[in-house]
């Protein structure tokens, strides 16, 4: 359970509902928001990758902040645990449910307001942020988070994972999106905080207890976002380069000269090469086989940033840090850049056993990171493939090791592995997770780098917002 003392107080793995609560429960959401039909469910069961699968005695679909409230008040109530499920697009399974009911927010899902000269979007949980994203646009203006999953990702989840993306160097992660929040608290009760103010300085910031929380404190129902200008200049390059000082260096000259640097994403040669061999459509725009290459994105709400661009990557060329770049020259261009970038991690897929890791390491100190973790590789696993790529502007990197070719699975030394990237990570003040979170497959990583008084702390704020447990209670400290 979520802490010591709950597994007396909630009922997390059943097959069906006590039958009062089931029939308050149909009665409350209606057929529409409650659904015991096994095979209407079950692609929310498994996790979109297959990793993970799971059971419920019922998904729940609420359609308003009161059926919201209602539904947690009667779980906790009866003592049955709860498990939220934004897109199914997390990575680490905390939104696959073992017997807890199931809740989405599929039913709440409509843009509520958009206010341009406050820059402000207020939307329900369930909106998928493809279409957030064009409601902004819609206004004029841009809501600036963007990631592979765009197009199934929910923003209720999003806001629980504090999810990242490709544009973290330039408006951070969602945490410093999310000007207001409303949500359901584990007793039942609404936190009413939609607010569009940059500025409050009255107290507990409530809001950002609940964002990163990964469904452990409460049900997020709607949100007001933070929106940007709409662009007038975009300029997307791709860089070859051999060394990852090369790439820091790099990445310190484009955001000097430009003032413009939205992403800067690192990627070795076989994470490349195997995302050529294997994701049809895909190519690499060098011929020149390099150690590395850089994917830079600029943007600006003033014209003229791809003359920049140039010059600053001209300079580049001349100071040594890069062998060769490619700026496109049409948005068809642009994505074919950004489709090598997003086909990576399907290019591992099928490489058989591999440890991955999502870690983070201060910017200046990825270099060393990548040179500690491949000695680590070749001590513990002696032709092990490494495949590294991800968000260098903000030090996310994801880094797997692939079994050697030709080995058995059974001699891969998966856990050796994890323990060694993530102790590397620690040691340079990383994290062994920049922005997928802990879910249930990182809580003994989780557990075993929190420094104890955190998690002694956090373990109070669970005590003291969700006392019976009932909030997703197998994820993060389990």
């Amino acid at each position: 359970m979520a802490f010591a003392g709950a597994a007396a107080m909630v009922t997390s793995s059943i097959m069906s509902l006590p039958d009062p609560l089931r029939a308050q429960l149909l009665e409350r959401l209606g057929p529409k928001g409650f659904i015991e039909d096994q095979e209407a469910m079950a692609p929310r069961l498994v996790e979109w990758r297959g990793r993970y699968q799971g059971h419920s005695p019922a998904l729940a679909l609420p359609a308003s902040l009161e059926e919201a409230q209602a539904l947690v008040a009667l779980c906790g109530a009866a003592g049955v645990a709860i498990t939220p499920q934004g897109g199914n697009t997390g990575l680490v399974g905390g939104q696959i449910p073992q017997g807890e009911v199931l809740v989405a927010m599929d039913r709440m899902a409509r843009v509520r307001a958009i206010d341009p000269v406050d820059d402000a979007l207020t939307v329900e949980a369930g909106a998928i942020l493809a279409h957030v994203q064009a409601a902004a646009e819609g206004a004029g203006r841009r809501f600036p988070l963007s990631l592979g999953s765009q197009g199934s990702a929910r923003i209720g989840g999003l806001i629980s994972t504090n999810a990242g993306g490709v544009h973290v160097v330039r408006y951070g992660m969602m945490r410093d999106l999310v000007l207001g929040l409303e949500a359901v608290l584990p007793n039942g009760a609404a936190l009413h905080g939609l607010k569009s103010l940059r500025k409050d300085n009255t107290g507990y910031d409530l809001k950002q207890l609940l964002i990163g929380a990964e469904g452990t404190l409460g049900l997020i129902t709607a949100a007001t976002l933070k929106l940007v200008p709409a662009l007038a200049s975009h300029v997307v390059a791709m860089v070859a380069l051999e060394r990852p000082e090369q790439a820091i260096a790099l990445l310190q000259l484009v955001k000097a000269r430009t003032g413009a640097l939205s992403a800067f994403e690192l990627m070795n040669r076989l994470s490349v090469d195997l995302a050529v061999q294997t994701v049809p459509g895909v190519r690499d725009p060098f011929v020149i086989a390099t150690g590395w290459l850089a994917l830079i994105e600029c943007e600006t709400a003033a014209p003229g940033l791809e003359d920049l661009v140039e010059e600053t990557l001209a300079d580049a060329l001349e100071q040594g840090l890069i062998v060769d770049a490619t700026v496109a020259r049409s948005e068809a261009a642009a994505r074919a850049f950004w489709a090598l970038r997003e086909a990576l991690p399907a290019g591992h897929r099928g490489q058989g056993e591999q440890a991955n890791h999502d870690v983070s390491a201060p910017v200046s100190l990825v270099p060393v990171f990548l040179e500690r973790a491949a000695a680590a590789v070749d001590r513990l696993c002696p032709g092990g493939r490494i495949v590294a790529f991800g968000h260098a502007g903000d030090g996310n990197i994801h880094y797997s090791v692939l079994q050697p070719v030709k080995a058995a699975p059974e001699s891969f030394a998966g856990v050796a592995l994890n323990d060694a990237i993530h102790e590397i990570a620690v040691d340079l003040g990383g994290s062994i997770s920049a922005e997928h979170g802990i879910g249930v497959s990182r809580r003994a990583d989780f557990l075993r780098f929190k420094p104890p008084e955190q998690v002694a702390l956090m373990r109070a704020i669970k005590a003291a917002l969700d006392p019976k447990g009932i909030m997703n209670p197998r994820v993060m400290m389990g």
